[in-house]
């Protein structure tokens, strides 16, 4: 019986497959370096704001907790902006005349709050609560980064569901005793893993199971 398709086929349709598992696999490798990408993840990118407020002056330069200006962290899921007022507590006396500072000063005046330019941004359809993750142990730095490094705030991680399920997973990597949450000089000891899972039963912090359950964050 006459050959339906030639000898060459075979060839053919195998240098076809391997062609479409390449681009299978390029492709699959440039969506994810596409969803990893800061342009859609705004991790490591700084915005205009009204004023150039540098953390790392107040911060590490003066020494400011952040609790100062960030008041309803420790009881609120949003940590909380300040008021001109709280800015005003200082500079009504000190920088009085600066440049930089007459939106402060013009808000101060007029009553119209200043419009800030939120850095770390989570989806409308995420659940966050600031105050759980202090009350449990989890540091300040272990999610905005090192701010009193920052001369301009930014995004420090993904903020990515899998970076925070991550977290979730494996809580004692991150958690540090109560009293150093605000600490930005803090550093994990050697034993982080054994001083973990102490604090993870200490704080009462719920299983990895229910943790990483969807209605903990989708709600």
């Amino acid at each position: 019986m006459a050959r339906f398709f030639p000898r060459s086929s075979n060839g053919i349709a195998r240098a076809v497959i391997a062609a479409v598992i390449v681009l299978f696999i390029a492709g699959s490798w440039i969506a994810w370096g596409i969803e990893n990408a800061p342009y859609v993840t705004r991790q490591g990118i700084t915005y205009e704001q009204p004023v150039p407020f540098s953390h790392e002056h107040h911060v590490h330069g003066l020494g400011i907790d952040c609790r100062y200006c960030h008041t309803s962290v420790t009881e609120s899921s949003y940590a909380g902006l300040p008021p001109t007022k709280t800015c005003m507590t200082c500079h009504s006396q000190i920088w009085t005349n600066a440049p930089m500072l007459e939106p402060v000063r013009e808000s101060w005046r007029s009553g119209k709050p200043l419009s800030w330019q939120r850095v770390d941004i989570l989806p409308h359809y995420v659940y966050f609560n600031h105050s759980i993750h202090i009350q449990k142990g989890v540091g300040c730095a272990t999610c905005h980064g090192r701010v009193d490094q920052m001369p301009l705030m930014l995004q420090a991680e993904s903020l990515q569901m899998s970076w925070c399920i991550d977290c979730h997973r494996h809580p004692e990597k991150n958690l540090r005793p109560r009293e150093e949450v605000f600490n930005m000089d803090y550093e994990q000891p050697s034993n982080q893993l054994a001083l973990g899972k102490e604090l993870f039963e200490r704080y009462h912090v719920r299983s990895a199971r229910e943790l990483t359950d969807c209605n903990t964050c989708h709600r």
